[in-house]
Protein backbone atom coordinates (compact mmCIF):
# COMPACT_ATOMS: atom_id res chain seq x y z
CA UNK A 1 0.00 0.00 0.00
CA UNK A 2 1.39 3.42 -0.93
CA UNK A 3 2.04 6.00 1.76
CA UNK A 4 0.24 9.56 1.45
CA UNK A 5 1.64 11.46 -0.71
CA UNK A 6 3.44 14.64 0.46
CA UNK A 7 1.17 17.03 -2.05
CA UNK A 8 -2.60 15.13 -0.22
CA UNK A 9 -0.28 15.62 2.82
CA UNK A 10 0.02 19.64 2.70
CA UNK A 11 -3.78 20.12 1.18
CA UNK A 12 -4.98 18.03 4.96
CA UNK A 13 -3.03 20.06 6.99
CA UNK A 14 -5.27 23.41 6.86
CA UNK A 15 -4.08 27.14 8.41
CA UNK A 16 -4.47 27.38 11.09
CA UNK A 17 -2.43 24.47 11.43
CA UNK A 18 -3.65 22.75 15.49
CA UNK A 19 -1.35 20.26 16.55
CA UNK A 20 -0.87 18.34 19.76
CA UNK A 21 1.84 15.68 20.64
CA UNK A 22 0.07 12.76 21.93
CA UNK A 23 1.52 9.57 22.96
CA UNK A 24 -1.10 6.95 23.69
CA UNK A 25 -4.68 5.59 21.99
CA UNK A 26 -7.01 7.45 24.53
CA UNK A 27 -5.18 10.93 24.32
CA UNK A 28 -4.78 10.34 20.74
CA UNK A 29 -8.76 9.35 19.88
CA UNK A 30 -9.58 12.15 22.04
CA UNK A 31 -7.50 14.95 19.81
CA UNK A 32 -8.51 13.20 16.48
CA UNK A 33 -12.21 13.20 17.58
CA UNK A 34 -12.25 16.55 18.40
CA UNK A 35 -10.71 17.85 15.41
CA UNK A 36 -7.20 18.35 15.52
CA UNK A 37 -5.63 18.56 12.29
CA UNK A 38 -2.17 16.98 13.16
CA UNK A 39 -1.11 14.52 15.91
CA UNK A 40 2.65 14.09 16.66
CA UNK A 41 4.23 11.03 18.25
CA UNK A 42 7.02 12.49 19.70
CA UNK A 43 10.26 11.59 21.29
CA UNK A 44 9.15 14.31 24.26
CA UNK A 45 7.87 11.05 25.50
CA UNK A 46 11.09 10.58 26.92
CA UNK A 47 10.37 12.80 29.43
CA UNK A 48 6.61 13.46 29.76
CA UNK A 49 5.89 9.49 29.73
CA UNK A 50 9.24 8.09 30.62
CA UNK A 51 10.54 11.12 33.17
CA UNK A 52 14.20 11.26 31.92
CA UNK A 53 15.69 14.54 31.47
CA UNK A 54 15.76 14.90 27.79
CA UNK A 55 14.72 12.85 24.22
CA UNK A 56 17.82 11.83 23.48
CA UNK A 57 17.05 7.98 25.57
CA UNK A 58 13.99 7.29 22.90
CA UNK A 59 14.91 4.60 20.68
CA UNK A 60 13.78 4.03 17.82
CA UNK A 61 11.63 0.42 19.20
CA UNK A 62 9.83 2.79 21.41
CA UNK A 63 8.53 5.40 18.77
CA UNK A 64 7.47 1.87 16.65
CA UNK A 65 5.43 1.04 20.34
CA UNK A 66 3.79 4.75 20.61
CA UNK A 67 3.33 4.93 16.76
CA UNK A 68 1.14 1.82 16.67
CA UNK A 69 -1.31 2.63 19.61
CA UNK A 70 -1.42 5.88 18.81
CA UNK A 71 -2.51 5.19 15.14
CA UNK A 72 -5.23 3.08 16.13
CA UNK A 73 -6.79 6.59 17.86
CA UNK A 74 -6.56 8.44 14.60
CA UNK A 75 -8.85 8.38 11.78
CA UNK A 76 -8.92 12.23 10.66
CA UNK A 77 -5.68 13.58 11.67
CA UNK A 78 -2.40 13.52 9.69
CA UNK A 79 -0.13 11.60 12.07
CA UNK A 80 3.61 12.19 12.29
CA UNK A 81 6.26 10.39 13.79
CA UNK A 82 9.59 11.35 15.25
CA UNK A 83 13.20 10.12 14.03
CA UNK A 84 14.76 9.38 17.69
CA UNK A 85 18.04 10.15 18.57
CA UNK A 86 21.08 9.14 16.59
CA UNK A 87 18.50 6.92 14.15
CA UNK A 88 19.04 9.54 10.90
CA UNK A 89 22.60 9.67 10.89
CA UNK A 90 22.98 9.20 7.14
CA UNK A 91 20.28 9.42 4.57
CA UNK A 92 19.98 5.30 4.51
CA UNK A 93 19.73 4.91 8.22
CA UNK A 94 16.85 7.73 7.94
CA UNK A 95 15.36 5.74 5.31
CA UNK A 96 15.43 2.78 7.36
CA UNK A 97 14.24 3.90 10.66
CA UNK A 98 11.45 5.93 8.88
CA UNK A 99 10.19 2.47 6.85
CA UNK A 100 10.11 1.16 10.52
CA UNK A 101 7.64 4.01 11.29
CA UNK A 102 5.84 4.04 8.42
CA UNK A 103 4.77 0.33 8.85
CA UNK A 104 3.71 1.44 12.56
CA UNK A 105 1.20 3.63 11.00
CA UNK A 106 2.68 6.86 10.36
CA UNK A 107 1.81 9.02 7.53
CA UNK A 108 5.18 11.14 7.54
CA UNK A 109 8.28 11.25 10.34
CA UNK A 110 9.77 14.33 11.69
CA UNK A 111 13.29 15.01 11.62
CA UNK A 112 15.34 17.38 13.30
CA UNK A 113 17.92 19.99 11.67
CA UNK A 114 18.35 22.31 8.66
CA UNK A 115 20.59 22.21 5.87
CA UNK A 116 22.44 18.98 7.11
CA UNK A 117 19.58 17.13 6.68
CA UNK A 118 18.55 17.78 2.99
CA UNK A 119 20.45 15.28 1.95
CA UNK A 120 18.41 12.91 4.15
CA UNK A 121 15.30 14.20 3.24
CA UNK A 122 15.70 13.64 -0.42
CA UNK A 123 16.40 10.32 0.35
CA UNK A 124 13.19 9.90 1.73
CA UNK A 125 11.26 12.27 -1.16
CA UNK A 126 12.73 9.21 -3.54
CA UNK A 127 11.11 6.60 -1.79
CA UNK A 128 7.54 8.37 -1.18
CA UNK A 129 8.49 8.81 2.54
CA UNK A 130 7.01 12.51 3.50
CA UNK A 131 8.49 14.44 6.03
CA UNK A 132 8.06 17.34 8.81
CA UNK A 133 11.33 19.32 9.42
CA UNK A 134 12.07 21.04 12.63
CA UNK A 135 14.81 23.87 12.97
CA UNK A 136 15.32 26.54 15.81
CA UNK A 137 16.04 24.64 18.69
CA UNK A 138 16.72 21.25 18.37
CA UNK A 139 16.09 18.81 21.70
CA UNK A 140 17.95 16.30 20.24
CA UNK A 141 21.27 18.19 20.49
CA UNK A 142 20.55 19.90 23.81
CA UNK A 143 23.45 18.05 25.31
CA UNK A 144 25.53 19.47 23.05
CA UNK A 145 24.54 22.89 23.33
CA UNK A 146 24.08 23.11 27.56
CA UNK A 147 20.70 23.95 27.50
CA UNK A 148 17.30 24.91 26.11
CA UNK A 149 18.28 28.50 23.84
CA UNK A 150 15.86 30.48 21.98
CA UNK A 151 17.49 30.58 18.42
CA UNK A 152 17.24 33.56 16.00
CA UNK A 153 18.69 36.44 18.04
CA UNK A 154 21.62 37.72 16.03
CA UNK A 155 21.82 38.56 12.51
CA UNK A 156 23.54 35.75 11.04
CA UNK A 157 21.28 33.46 12.60
CA UNK A 158 18.44 34.76 12.08
CA UNK A 159 19.43 34.67 8.59
CA UNK A 160 20.76 30.89 8.73
CA UNK A 161 16.99 30.35 9.56
CA UNK A 162 14.98 31.16 7.04
CA UNK A 163 17.67 30.24 4.29
CA UNK A 164 16.98 26.38 5.70
CA UNK A 165 13.60 26.79 6.07
CA UNK A 166 13.15 27.84 2.05
CA UNK A 167 15.56 24.97 1.62
CA UNK A 168 13.84 22.44 3.55
CA UNK A 169 10.97 23.58 1.71
CA UNK A 170 12.62 22.94 -1.76
CA UNK A 171 13.59 19.50 -0.51
CA UNK A 172 10.39 18.40 -0.40
CA UNK A 173 9.23 19.03 3.48
CA UNK A 174 5.44 19.17 3.96
CA UNK A 175 6.04 21.54 7.12
CA UNK A 176 7.89 23.06 9.27
CA UNK A 177 8.26 22.99 13.36
CA UNK A 178 9.73 26.26 14.51
CA UNK A 179 10.56 25.38 18.34
CA UNK A 180 11.61 28.18 20.15
CA UNK A 181 12.48 30.41 17.47
CA UNK A 182 12.56 34.11 17.67
CA UNK A 183 8.82 35.62 17.13
CA UNK A 184 9.69 37.60 14.58
CA UNK A 185 12.05 35.96 13.06
CA UNK A 186 9.10 33.18 12.77
CA UNK A 187 7.33 35.69 11.29
CA UNK A 188 9.78 36.31 8.71
CA UNK A 189 10.25 32.49 8.24
CA UNK A 190 6.27 31.71 7.57
CA UNK A 191 6.51 34.51 5.19
CA UNK A 192 9.33 32.99 2.96
CA UNK A 193 7.87 29.40 2.45
CA UNK A 194 4.60 28.41 1.41
CA UNK A 195 4.02 25.21 3.17
CA UNK A 196 2.94 25.97 6.96
CA UNK A 197 5.09 26.72 9.69
CA UNK A 198 4.06 25.08 13.18
CA UNK A 199 5.33 27.09 16.29
CA UNK A 200 6.25 26.04 19.75
CA UNK A 201 7.54 29.00 21.56
CA UNK A 202 8.04 31.31 18.37
CA UNK A 203 5.17 33.54 18.86
CA UNK A 204 1.68 33.62 16.95
CA UNK A 205 2.65 34.34 13.84
CA UNK A 206 3.11 31.20 12.61
CA UNK A 207 0.82 28.71 9.86
CA UNK A 208 -0.35 26.86 13.09
CA UNK A 209 0.59 25.74 16.52
CA UNK A 210 1.36 22.62 18.56
CA UNK A 211 1.38 21.96 21.90
CA UNK A 212 1.98 18.66 24.47
CA UNK A 213 -1.28 16.93 25.04
CA UNK A 214 -0.15 17.10 28.89
CA UNK A 215 0.20 20.78 28.75
CA UNK A 216 -2.64 21.52 27.40
CA UNK A 217 -5.01 19.80 30.15
CA UNK A 218 -2.89 20.28 33.02
CA UNK A 219 -1.82 16.58 33.26
CA UNK A 220 2.09 17.27 34.00
CA UNK A 221 1.85 19.46 37.22
CA UNK A 222 5.36 19.60 37.82
CA UNK A 223 6.63 22.00 35.03
CA UNK A 224 4.78 23.53 32.57
CA UNK A 225 6.78 25.82 29.87
CA UNK A 226 6.20 29.80 29.59
CA UNK A 227 4.98 29.54 26.72
CA UNK A 228 1.75 26.95 27.14
CA UNK A 229 -1.58 27.86 28.44
CA UNK A 230 -3.11 25.49 30.40
CA UNK A 231 -6.60 25.00 29.80
CA UNK A 232 -7.85 22.04 32.35
CA UNK A 233 -6.72 20.59 35.70
CA UNK A 234 -6.63 16.87 34.56
CA UNK A 235 -3.63 16.33 37.07
CA UNK A 236 -5.88 17.58 40.14
CA UNK A 237 -8.89 15.48 39.17
CA UNK A 238 -6.60 12.59 39.08
CA UNK A 239 -5.25 13.26 42.67
CA UNK A 240 -8.94 13.92 43.73
CA UNK A 241 -10.37 10.99 41.95
CA UNK A 242 -7.48 8.80 43.00
CA UNK A 243 -7.91 10.34 47.26
CA UNK A 244 -11.72 8.95 46.92
CA UNK A 245 -10.99 5.17 45.69
CA UNK A 246 -8.04 4.94 48.44
CA UNK A 247 -11.15 5.96 51.09
CA UNK A 248 -13.43 3.82 48.94
CA UNK A 249 -11.11 0.74 49.76
CA UNK A 250 -10.75 2.01 53.38
CA UNK A 251 -14.59 2.54 54.01
CA UNK A 252 -15.37 -1.13 52.54
CA UNK A 253 -12.33 -2.90 54.39
CA UNK A 254 -13.42 -1.20 57.93
CA UNK A 255 -16.68 -2.83 57.81
CA UNK A 256 -15.96 -6.08 56.31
Amino acid sequence: MPYPTSKSLIKRLKRPVTAITAYDYPAARICDETGVGLILVGDSLGMVVAGNEDTTSVTLDHMVYHTEMVRRGVHRAVLVSDLPYATYETPEMALNSSLRLMEAGADAVKLEGGFGQISKLERLREAGIAVCAHIGMLPQRVKKEGGYKKKGKSEEEASNLIRAAIALEQAGAIAIVLESVVAEVAAKITDSVEIPTIGIGSGSECGGQIRVIHDVIGGYPWFVPPFATVHGDVARVMQQSVGKFIKEVSLTTEKQ
